[in-house]
Parts: structure tokens; C-alpha cells; sequence
């Protein structure tokens, strides 16, 4: 009976490139591993690059290379001269491989490894051809989409954005926000923002990523600070970072609408605030390196800038003068009654 060699797992593949880069000898590498020498100067050998030398993940990878055999249908001649019939009478993978399993044939194969043979066909022969085994010949292979929950199933309590009352797009009356999460480039970095629809003044703070319950801290700190009547409704993308959203309505009685699915810009004005934004904040910004006095100052350039649709007023004028009313307004008479 002949010897039979085990292949080296990624850890010695590791402690083979350390031991070699540090000077040891193949004897030495193979009685650290408990190897034979023969085998050392092997996997040196076929599994070496030639611009980057002996790398433990490119070794893994040449190996595992060497052991893939073909699929099932490059190996098997009588499965594959079956499924090609078949896709030939216009018979779809997931067909063929539901009939094969009903049938409860000897060897059986999933419509995913059908897919994946074509392609694969495709692109070694470069041949267009084989696409017209497939019901849509498509040259390429369409994402799947992800068989995920409804939104109404991540977000409880969602309410559409088209019971949303119509003073709200018309702006007529002041307390009405819009939110979203600011990203950028650096995974895990985002900043949130909201804006006051008719005044246009804008919140923003930094936030530890795309988590929910941070968010809604965020925006309960937020309007708690509010006179109630300029904060009545607020208006979301489908972000699942506002699935808490009802902790808003059940602690300020403000009420909570969302966007149609795929429609952001149906709460245009915060997207118009972020875009905005961008001049100072581009998507490359790295946030550990922004201080919070310079992010202060974003907000203060865009809260007091004039803007033509207010007169040519700010932000912080109209939302400040409309603060000031309403407090006026709840001040008891000092005059007898």
C-alpha cells in the first residue's frame, strides 16, 4: 500500500512561510511541523508565486485549485448530455432538477449548479451561444433578489407617507420634519440629520452607525427641548435605523410617516438639507478626524444662510421668531382677569 500524504491546513501553511522567511531549513521547517522534508520542499515548490514568493493564502488557494475536479456536469457525461436535452426542449434548471429529484434518479443536481455550468461555459469558451440554453438567454446572471421581510414587517406601526395630512407638503404650518442618516465612506460612520419643513432649519448630530434605538435616543433628546406645537410630525425613509420610531409617538405624541418603499426623495427637504451638506461634509470625510467645534460650525453656516424661499431670511431666524411666538402665546396675562 502506497503512503498517503496529508495536505498542509492554512495554520502550517502559515508557520511554514514564518520558519522560511526567518531562515530555517526544510528540515528544520518539517521537524517543527512533524513533516516529512519531501513534503516541505513540495509545498515550497508548487505553491510559491513567482512575483510574491511563499504566501500561506495564495498556497491555500493554488492547492484547493489543484483539487477542483470540474463540476458535476464536466465530470459526469451522461448527467450533462441529459440537462442539455432538456434545457434544448426549453425545460428550465429549476424544472430539470425538480423532475430528477421526483423521479428519484440515481444522481440528482440543484438548478443553482445548472446556472453555474453555463455561465461557466460562457465565459472558458467564450461562446455567446450557451446563454440560449437558459429560458431568457441572458448573458449575465441576474441578482436574486433577497426573499427578506416586508417593511412593514421590520418597521412596526409604519404609517404611509399618503396619510400624511396635506399641510405638511404644502408647508403651511410649522412643526413638520423630515430625518435621515447622513453616510459616509468609512463603514459604521454616519451623522443624522432632521429638518423643520417650513422654516428649513436643520439638526444634525454624529451617530454610532445605523442602529435604531441610538437614533431614537437622538431624536427624543431632540424634541423633548421643542415647544409641542413644532413638533407634530416626522417623516422617514424605509431605513430600518427608524424602526423604533414609535417611541416618538408614545413619549411626544408626535406622529410618524414613511416614505412609499424605494421613493426617498418623497421627503425631499432633507434631502435637499444633505446634499447641501456635502459641500462641507463629502461622502470621503472621515469623521474621526472632525472635531466637534468644526461640526458645530457646519450646522451654524447652514442655519444662518438667507434663503430666497424665506424672504431671504435664515433658517434660524424664521424657526427662532416662531419659538419666540408660541411662547408668548402660553406666558399667562399678568393683567387681572
Amino acid at each position: 500500500m502506497g503512503e498517503q500524504y496529508d495536505q498542509l491546513s492554512l495554520e502550517e501553511r502559515c508557520k511554514v512561510a514564518e520558519l522560511h522567511q526567518a531562515g530555517h531549513s526544510i528540515r528544520q521547517v518539517a521537524a517543527a511541523l512533524d513533516r516529512s522534508p519531501s513534503s516541505i520542499s513540495r509545498e515550497l515548490k508548487r505553491n510559491r508565486g513567482k512575483q510574491v514568493g511563499y504566501k500561506p493564502a495564495y498556497a491555500q488557494e493554488q492547492a484547493a485549485a489543484r483539487r477542483w475536479k470540474g463540476s458535476r456536469l464536466d465530470r459526469n457525461a451522461e448527467l450533462r448530455d441529459l440537462v442539455l436535452d432538456r434545457l434544448g426542449r426549453g425545460w428550465s434548471p429549476e424544472q430539470i432538477a425538480g423532475w430528477l429529484a421526483r423521479m428519484k434518479a440515481a444522481t440528482r443536481i440543484s438548478h443553482e449548479s445548472i446556472y453555474r455550468f453555463i455561465y461557466d461555459q460562457v465565459r472558458r469558451t467564450n461562446d455567446g451561444a450557451w446563454r440560449h440554453y437558459l429560458p431568457r438567454a441572458r448573458y449575465k446572471r441576474r441578482r436574486r433578489r433577497r426573499s427578506g421581510r416586508s417593511v412593514d414587517d421590520l418597521i412596526k406601526g409604519r404609517v404611509p407617507i399618503a396619510l400624511r395630512p396635506p399641510e405638511v407638503e404644502r408647508r403651511h404650518t410649522f412643526g413638520h420634519w423630515e430625518a435621515d442618516l447622513m453616510l459616509f465612506r468609512l463603514p459604521g460612520q454616519a451623522i443624522l440629520v432632521s429638518q423643520e419643513r417650513k422654516s428649513r432649519a436643520l439638526l444634525l448630530a454624529r451617530q454610532p452607525g445605523k442602529a435604531a434605538v441610538p437614533t431614537v435616543q437622538r431624536l427624543l433628546a431632540w424634541f423633548q427641548a421643542i415647544h409641542p406645537r413644532l413638533r407634530r410630525t416626522i417623516t422617514f425613509d424605509n431605513g430600518t435605523e427608524f424602526a423604533e420610531h414609535l417611541v416618538l409617538t408614545e413619549q411626544l405624541r408626535m406622529r410618524t410617516f414613511f416614505c412609499d418603499p424605494y421613493s426617498p426623495w418623497q421627503k425631499g427637504a432633507v434631502e435637499n438639507a444633505i446634499g447641501r451638506l456635502r459641500r462641507f461634509l463629502p461622502r470621503k470625510t472621515n469623521l474621526n478626524t472632525l472635531d466637534d467645534e468644526a461640526l458645530h460650525a457646519c450646522i451654524a453656516a447652514y442655519n444662518n444662510t438667507p434663503r430666497k424661499c424665506l424672504g431671504f431670511k435664515t433658517p434660524a431666524e424664521v424657526f427662532i421668531a416662531q419659538l419666540l411666538h408660541f411662547k408668548l402665546e402660553s406666558t399667562p396675562s399678568p393683567r387681572p382677569g
